[in-house]
């Protein structure tokens, strides 16, 4: 307690960190968020979210907890310029096993650049005048005894001045570069097992200006990965985004690596993905940058949530405990997740002996579905595994085929799919019994030759003579 006020110090003023300081405004007195970073003071870049270059996709349950948590979110993203597009309806997708069509479906996606979601994000957050930020300030360490973290050790990087923030209650969210590990081994706490995951994934970006007749209206596309290949998976997505552009991101695992020129970039679009529609989108489009490369992707997860013993008062969530390949979207919405269960768990638990380590607890069990999904799909990548899968994963795998094979006509199955992959209903709704017996069934209409975009959204993107590049069968 600080002068009589409880306090909370939250470590990590990126997505996860916001939402954790969100959450825990509601049961103490003050929250601090400690950020590395000067912070914008628009949807500008910064050091701290090298990966903000990047698509980044919020999916719908992550939009619902936002919601949870920040109720006018939506309204502000949107009157920012951020787009939702419908999963079944507004997104234009190849999965492993062929194009899916068009149905009315529930779930959607969110897109707009990571630099406006998270400083729309901030400025909802910080209206609290609860909710200070320590900016340019680094965590260094925790202060702790008697089984609790008493402060967190903060460093000026300005002036090199050292301080403790005393808490009530820490938040660790300091994404992939967390020393939370480090920091509970000096108070004695003992090491927590590490899952890692690496399919070699590589991926770059590029922003386009979009066609003007598709600047304000056009569906998401995602040529996905094959991971039943044996073959590097290679997969591209086009998001729209704010101000009329879209982002391009190619990705490819070991051995499949995306090149970082801007000819190589329209090369890989063109003939290393498994459809070359992103290609010929973007060659109706204008180049509004250069071609940026990230290979931060590697699946890690700390398994504190297995530990005997926990501080009474630290929570770790965000890329400081599970970290994803960020091409199945997933971080963002497992870190709202968290930000739900820490506030479940403070509402029931308020700051007593035993909260931190329940919460800890159910965060790690909230994770496990977007955990399996990601790597469910990356241990079939050349590479990612020491030794081949199992029996029973390659049967896991060839029912998952026939689920996705039977999706691409099956509008009842395809919103399964959806609702999975959204993380809107567990994996475990794949062996629900009318799933089952459609896979067994198969799909009942033939495979699509060709992208389900209508002639009216090709009309948008193409201008010019009527001679313009753009295949014959989709005019």
């Amino acid at each position: 307690m600080v002068g009589g006020q409880t306090h909370a110090v939250v470590m990590g003023a990126s997505v996860a960190g916001l939402l954790a300081a969100s959450a825990l405004v509601r049961h103490v007195d003050a929250v601090t968020v400690v950020e590395r970073d000067r912070l914008p003071s628009g949807p500008q870049p910064r050091r701290g979210v090298p990966q903000a270059c990047h698509t980044h996709l919020l999916l719908s349950s992550g939009l619902r907890s936002f919601e949870a948590l920040v109720p006018s979110i939506w309204d502000r993203l949107r009157e920012a310029g951020a787009n939702r597009a419908p999963l079944s309806t507004g997104a234009v997708l190849l999965s492993s096993q062929g194009w899916l069509r068009r149905f009315p479906g529930d779930q959607f996606l969110v897109t707009c650049s990571r630099n406006l979601l998270e400083y729309v994000l901030r400025a909802e957050i910080l209206r609290q005048d609860r909710i200070t930020v320590a900016q340019g300030c680094l965590a260094e360490g925790l202060r702790g005894g008697n089984a609790r973290v008493d402060a967190v050790v903060v460093r000026d990087e300005a002036t090199g001045e050292r301080r403790e923030l005393e808490a009530d209650f820490v938040v660790d969210a300091t994404g992939r570069a967390s020393r939370a590990g480090a920091w509970l081994d000096r108070l004695g706490y003992p090491k927590a097992r590490e899952d890692v995951l690496d399919p070699g994934l590589a991926y770059v970006t590029r922003v386009f200006r979009a066609p003007p007749g598709a600047a304000t209206s056009f569906p998401v596309v995602n040529v996905m990965a094959d991971p039943s290949s044996g073959e590097p998976g290679r997969a591209v997505t086009l998001a729209p985004i704010e101000h009329g552009r879209w982002m391009v991101t190619l990705g490819g695992t070991r051995g499949a690596e995306p090149p970082t020129t801007e000819d190589g970039f329209a090369r890989f679009a063109r003939t290393a993905v498994r459809h070359p529609i992103v290609a010929d989108l973007i060659e109706h489009a204008e180049p509004l940058g250069p071609v940026r490369s990230s290979r931060s992707t590697v699946n890690r997860r700390y398994r504190f949530d297995r530990l005997p013993r926990w501080p009474a008062n630290l929570v770790v969530m965000g890329d400081a405990l599970a970290a994803f390949n960020p091409v199945y979207g997933q971080g963002m919405t497992v870190a709202a997740r968290a930000a739900l269960v820490l506030n479940a768990g403070l509402s029931h638990d308020g700051l007593g002996a035993n909260a931190a380590h329940r919460i800890q607890r159910v965060i790690g069990r909230a994770t496990d579905d977007a955990w399996n999904l990601a790597c469910g799909q990356d241990m079939w990548f050349p590479g990612a595994l020491e030794r081949r899968p199992s029996q029973w994963a390659r049967l896991q795998q060839r029912y998952i085929d026939r689920v996705m094979k039977t999706a691409t006509s099956e509008p009842d199955v395809a919103e399964i799919v959806f609702d999975v992959f959204s993380l809107s209903r567990p994996v475990t709704a794949f062996a629900n019994p009318k799933v089952a017996l459609a896979a067994l069934r198969g799909p009942g209409q033939p495979p699509l030759d060709e992208p389900p975009l209508t002639p009216e959204e090709w009309s948008r993107v193409v201008s010019g003579p009527e001679d313009s590049v753009v295949p014959k069968e989709r005019r």
